[in-house]
């Protein structure tokens, strides 16, 4: 059943009874893909897995059992299968995880456009090579060897804390303490202890005195994340240390002077808060000794490439996944093309993500979540940039919803359809000696951008139309090269 199922759609099956027969045919024959039941006469399949892998490291593996147990499939999912089908067989499900296998062990062979080699750093690095960071470093390198108090502005996820830790690695103050405390994280009555200290019996609960910390960073660097969430009266006391650099502990009248930089940083409109009574402007001003604006990754999306190739390098050590060798090229186009409003933060936590749903050796765009194909915003700026990177002119999702259809998009999708007879004799005349996959290819082609058209775009649709799933659409969309923004194109 499963032989007849898939030679109709062209995949040729080779097929064993015993595992070590199977193993021969793994070593022969080299396979696109693997299934490979769980309960074999020899011996279960997840060893069979484990000396197919020993082989073939890059073959997809789909495990067929009846044992639908969670326990076995955590385990199939955990030693790196494809996927898992139980059984009674479902012949369509079958065909859409191995046509998927297929494709995706077609992908490994590709060259990736992102070799990873070596472990990768270990640790929190600051990386751009754009410009806007350029700016970023430049600014560092000012302002680190004075002490004057540097506001560090930019939205959630850019590294704002990585920008004072490098302030703090060139400056006087380097070795010397150095505390960070973000200000949203604490609530007003716990942050005022936290930053000036209490006596004891200043509240209740205070049952010894405890330094803050201002008094524990005398002679090195404060950060204060997120500054714009303090309270007024925790402003004004703030204000005073750092025009005095003294201060009082809760629940004492004994000043206490100290010798502490101040760096700030806020994603928040400090000037309007200013207007609005929120905060003290005598304060903006005195954290506003040196600005240092942070662009946000959409504004640097040519710092994707190395801030990928450095996450993944750590992120795979870290889990165990050193078998990915790179970034399949339709995955780094899409990645490079999302807006990213989590900004790094998101990227790192979309790395994560991505590695754990790859099974091969390359993570591909199937493995990506897909937030980043549903929260895209395309604009002239983004077009302008991937012209000058030289990427790829192929989308992998329909972001916006397209105001209207050009009429190239007619002509062109008309051209496929009407006319397969030309092209198919065009293939004879060449000689062709695959014309029925040849020929299958080209009325999917148009199936899948006729479809595409008419959903303006929408792959959601799209893929209830076509009667598969929304992960089979994207992958087609990717493989044939189409165009999803005004107008539904096939690249050629």
């Amino acid at each position: 059943m499963v032989q007849q199922g898939l030679e109709k759609l062209g995949i040729q099956v080779i097929s064993a009874s015993l595992a070590l027969d199977g193993l021969r045919l793994v070593e022969t024959e080299h396979p696109d893909a693997a299934l490979v039941d769980v309960c074999l006469p020899e011996m279960n399949g997840f060893e069979l897995f484990r000396k197919i892998r020993a082989v073939d490291s890059k073959i997809p593996m789909i495990f067929v059992t009846s044992d639908i147990s969670s326990e076995t499939t955590i385990e199939a999912m955990r030693l790196g299968a494809f996927d898992y089908l139980a059984k009674p067989i479902n012949i369509d499900q079958l065909r859409k995880m191995t046509v998927s296998a297929i494709a995706a062990r077609r992908l490994m062979e590709q060259p990736v456009v992102m070799p990873l080699s070596g472990d990768g750093a270990k640790g929190d690095q600051f990386i751009g090579r754009s410009a806007p960071m350029l700016e970023v470093f430049k600014s560092i390198g000012r302002v680190s060897g004075s002490n004057v108090a540097v506001l560090i502005r930019g939205e959630s996820g850019c590294g704002k804390e990585l920008v004072a830790r490098a302030i703090l690695q060139h400056s006087d103050r380097h070795g010397k303490p150095y505390t960070a405390v973000n200000c949203a994280a604490i609530p007003d009555q716990l942050l005022e202890s936290e930053l000036f200290g209490h006596e004891k019996g200043a509240f209740t609960g205070a049952d010894q005195r405890r330094k803050g910390k201002f008094e524990q960073c005398h002679g090195g660097t404060i950060f204060l994340d997120e500054v714009g969430d303090m309270s007024l009266l925790i402003q004004g006391k703030v204000l005073r240390l750092i025009q005095d650099q003294r201060f009082q502990r809760l629940g004492s009248n004994d000043e206490i002077a100290t010798d502490v930089r101040v760096i700030a940083a806020t994603n928040r409109n400090l000037e309007e808060m200013v207007k609005k009574g929120k905060f003290r402007e005598d304060l903006l001003y005195r954290l506003n000794g040196y600005t240092i604006e942070l662009p946000p990754l959409r504004d640097r999306r040519e710092d994707i490439p190395q801030l990928l190739e450095y996450f993944l390098k750590r992120e795979r050590r870290e889990m165990g996944k050193m078998s990915i060798e790179g970034l399949a090229p339709t995955a780094l186009e899409a990645l490079i093309r999302y807006d990213w409003p989590g900004n790094v933060r998101q990227l790192q936590s979309v790395v994560r993500h991505s590695l754990l749903h790859t099974t091969g050796t390359v993570l591909s765009i199937e493995c990506l979540p897909t937030i980043v194909f549903e929260s895209r915003h395309t604009t002239a700026a983004d077009e302008s940039l991937a012209q000058r990177e030289n990427v790829s002119a192929r989308k992998t999702d329909a972001i916006q919803e397209p105001s209207g259809v050009d009429s190239g998009r007619a002509e062109d999708i008309s051209r496929i359809g009407p006319d397969i007879g030309s092209f198919v004799d065009e293939r004879l005349l060449a000689g062709s000696t695959d014309l029925y996959n040849e020929t299958i290819e080209e009325v999917e082609r148009y199936l899948f951008a006729r479809t595409l058209s008419d959903t303006h775009g929408n792959q959601s649709k799209a893929a209830d139309i076509l009667g598969i799933t929304r992960g089979k659409v994207r992958d087609r969309i990717a493989y044939f090269g189409i165009q999803l923004e005004r107008a539904v194109t096939i690249q050629s």
